[in-house]
């Protein structure tokens, strides 16, 4: 089996002055670049290749990068329902004022950037093109940094482009003068190359060159390439598989990193972690606030908590039992944060939780009591839940209980970008993953934040959490995902707090089957 991915190119990408890009230094004031240009960090790249049993990873990164000019260069992709079509727009500055322009047809179709952006032909050292294939583009670079000495310090836009099948609205973008690398390879199906010498060129395409004006003499770009096995055998297996799956997280989408560090929240980083060690913002304060009713608050933005139908949906089956796993997302789709201390019971694995609220500017204004949050010691956790914040069950058909998820805590962490063209959403969320802000077990306060436009999503595939559908009869169910389930959140509306997937169950006990059927299209 071959496996695709990405990364190791000789010589600094992101970083690289006075390289020319058609004839354009990097390094130039703004004024003498054009709104995009092609540059690249070396022409000599070595590929590593590892190869043990029947597995191959091949690191390949052609160091080709698109740099911003004077200006952003920002796109703005939504849909008005699940049921319409995706509308991507350039926001483009004109006299000092943001108008936006409706990208031609075919160069957004979902969520993982520009369609097509690029062609890569690579032909071995007698000249024979061995690969031909076009490279989507994701202006998002979780790698991108400022390439231009007078470039703005910052870089606004989100990292990565999500690909939950529920996205409504995504934001992406090159902040003035930074870069964002192109994909070295193709955009579906597995890559690899045997050991030696190459000739790679890495082509912007056409209907891009003509939509953003950039020149032909500009547009293509040729690297040596030496593809090397670096390794090999059992021992090499587990530290090339980290690598490799960091690699392609970072290589293809947000969410995919999201999956990697959240699955069940199990496979997180460094556990004894916590942002708010170094971040201020995400420091709790001393002590607990004094508690007051949800009506004393003065009125104003509120998080508004809504749930995704369930995706990722599938059977398993093995020592006799038939489970259905699925994730479940919960987003914020409101005008505030949702924002969350825990204070600790002193002695106790419990901490009080206090929801709090802001004005329009962004003023803490007050807090109500919300509940608990307790220590989860288990492996794979090892980090404190709160433990109002959504509940999983499997209805009937006539929408009764069948089977309820033990998933009842949660660790709330910005995982997917849901929707980052409303207002105030948050593109660069500080808590994407584990180690964010769900403390350890010696913490007396935890911050745990679900910011605006962003979604947290759960894989219910541990037994227990994921529904055992061992003993149900064949029929039609419902997978029900349900926020704020105990109404101790305060927030704009509890109308959209459940959303319903419908299920199929069939076949016979030995061998269970399940039908998943679309919504609005959506395979998911």
């Amino acid at each position: 089996m071959t496996r695709r991915t990405r990364i190791l190119v000789a010589g600094a990408v992101a970083t690289a002055v006075g390289i020319a890009a058609g004839g354009m230094g990097v390094a130039n004031a703004a004024a003498d670049l054009p709104p995009l240009a092609l540059t690249q960090a070396t022409t000599n790249v070595v590929a590593e290749r590892y190869v043990w049993e029947d597995e191959t990873y091949l690191f390949f990164d052609l160091g080709v990068n698109v740099i911003a000019g004077k200006d952003p260069f920002e796109i703005r992709a939504s849909r008005k329902s699940y049921a319409d079509p995706i509308v991507a727009k350039q926001v483009v500055l004109k006299n000092g004022k943001k108008t936006e322009v409706t990208l031609p047809a075919g160069m957004v179709t979902g969520w993982n950037g520009l369609k097509d952006f690029t062609t890569v032909s690579i032909k071995n050292a007698a000249g024979t093109e061995v690969a031909n294939y076009k490279t989507d583009f994701c202006p998002n670079d979780y790698s991108s940094t400022r390439t231009r000495r007078d470039a703005p310090a910052d870089n606004p836009y989100p990292q990565g482009c999500s690909y939950n099948p529920f996205t409504l609205g995504s934001v992406w973008g090159i902040q003035a003068g930074w870069n964002a690398v192109t994909d070295s390879l193709p955009s579906t199906g597995d890559f690899d190359l045997a050991d030696g010498d190459y000739t790679a060129t890495v082509t912007l395409n056409k209907t891009y060159q003509d939509y953003f004006k950039i020149a032909a003499g500009g547009s293509s770009l040729t690297a040596n390439v030496k593809v090397e096995t670096v390794d090999e055998g059992k021992n090499a297996g587990a530290a090339v598989k980290a690598k490799a799956k960091a690699a392609r997280a970072g290589a293809d989408t947000a969410q995919a990193a999201a999956l990697a560090e959240h699955d069940e929240h199990a496979a997180q980083g460094d556990p004894n972690s916590q942002i708010s060690a170094y971040k201020p913002e995400f420091r709790p304060p001393a002590k607990k606030p004094k508690a007051v009713k949800a009506a004393a608050i003065p009125k104003g933005p509120r998080p508004d908590l809504r749930s995704l139908p369930a995706w990722g949906i599938t059977l398993e089956q093995g020592d006799g039992k038939a489970y259905v796993s699925f994730g479940a997302t919960v987003w914020n789709g409101g005008t505030s944060p949702l924002l969350v201390d825990g204070f600790r019971q002193t002695g106790t694995d419990l901490m009080d939780a206090y929801q709090y609220f802001f004005d329009a500017k962004g003023k803490e204004v007050g807090s109500v009591a919300a509940g608990t949050m307790e220590w989860d010691p288990r492996d794979g956790h090892r980090h404190w839940h709160f433990t109002d914040f959504a509940q999983y069950n499997l209805l009937t058909s006539d929408q009764k209980q069948a089977v309820r998820s033990g998933k009842e805590a949660f660790c709330l962490v910005n995982t997917d970008a849901v929707d980052y063209t409303i207002p105030n959403a948050k593109w660069r969320p500080s808590n994407t993953d584990l180690s964010s802000s769900c403390g350890q077990n010696t913490a007396v306060a935890v911050r745990e934040v679900l910011d605006i436009g962003n979604g947290d999503t759960y894989t219910q595939s541990l037994p227990g959490q994921s529904f055992e559908i061992t003993d149900l009869p064949n029929g039609t169910y419902y997978i029900e995902v349900k926020a704020n389930p105990s109404n101790k959140l305060s927030e704009l509306s509890t109308t959209n707090n459940s959303a319903l997937r419908k299920i199929i169950l069939g076949g016979t006990p030995a061998e269970r089957t399940l039908e998943v059927p679309p919504v609005n299209g959506i395979e998911g």
